[in-house]
């Protein structure tokens, strides 16, 4: 399972490549942007994209108790808050890994 929180089309479709036999992406939030993906991934190799709409409590609830039954963790990256300029240009040249985090001491 992939949980694409980037939800542009091109994001969500490259994320199936990542997938293996049976696996989802899931997308959240929504662009006007299509998804592309091939019949083959769907048919043969069995991937499937589903969508949802997040922001509930209950929602948020069960998001961290998968989270904490199945070990899963955020990959993110981190920047002391003193260098927030700096992450955010970070973010928005595309370079950032994965997520900005900003850090206080």
């Amino acid at each position: 399972m992939v949980v694409a929180t980037a939800s542009g089309g091109k994001a969500v479709a490259a994320a199936l490549g990542g997938l293996r036999r049976g696996g989802v992406v899931i997308s959240l939030g929504a662009t006007d942007e299509p998804i592309e993906l091939s019949a083959f991934e769907l048919l043969f190799k069995g991937v499937g994209v589903e969508g949802a709409l997040t922001g509930t409590p209950s929602a948020g609830d069960a998001t961290l108790k998968f989270s904490a039954l199945s070990d899963v963790a955020a990959m993110v990256e981190t920047m002391p808050l003193e260098r927030a300029a700096e992450a955010y240009a970070k973010m928005l040249s595309g370079q950032a890994r994965f997520r900005m985090v900003l850090t206080m001491a």
